[in-house]
């Protein structure tokens, strides 16, 4: 590979995330850390910068010291909890339960909106008990995008563009 092409893909890893920090309140991503560690002590996983709306986020991953693991939504400029997502097993009865749509259903619908490669799939119980089909989908034109479908109606969610990531 062109020397020139990785130093470049190198050094975006870095101004990405100092340019999306720059824009928003500079102390939130430790906020939101700080506030989602709190609640879900254990290992973080990673993090991404996402845009949701129009409005900047932080989603923040935990595997916690309990054996679960943890999705956590942040504003960008507040650095406060939005949202919490345990993340389960495709198997899990808390999700397996309540499922009334399939996953291959899922996925038609979200690809239906969102043509491109599924990267990853989870399997998502909301902080209210609702279940969700969650993929990242990378698009025709490169961006990645974070899109869930309602496990019980069908119902595609806004997606949410990742704007950086770090961590797995």
């Amino acid at each position: 590979m062109n020397k020139n092409l990785i130093a470049i893909a190198v050094a975006a890893m870095f101004i990405a995330p100092v340019a999306y920090a720059d824009k928003h309140n500079k102390n939130a991503i430790d906020n939101c850390v700080a506030a989602a560690q709190a609640k879900f002590p254990g290992k973080l996983t990673s993090i991404r910068a996402e845009i949701e709306e129009g409005k900047a986020q932080y989603e923040i991953d935990i595997d916690a010291n309990d054996g679960k693991q943890w999705e956590v939504e942040c504003d960008a400029k507040t650095g406060k909890i939005l949202e919490t997502e345990g993340e389960v097993a495709a198997d899990d009865p808390a999700f397996t339960s309540k499922a009334k749509i399939s996953l291959d259903t899922a996925l038609k619908t979200a690809l239906a909106k969102h043509p491109g490669a599924v990267m990853k799939i989870e399997y998502e119980v909301e902080s209210d008990g609702s279940i969700a089909y969650e993929f990242d989908i990378r698009t025709a034109d490169g961006k990645l995008l974070e899109v869930e479908v309602d496990a019980i109606t069908g119902k595609l969610s806004n997606a949410e563009e990742v704007v950086w990531q770090i961590g797995e």
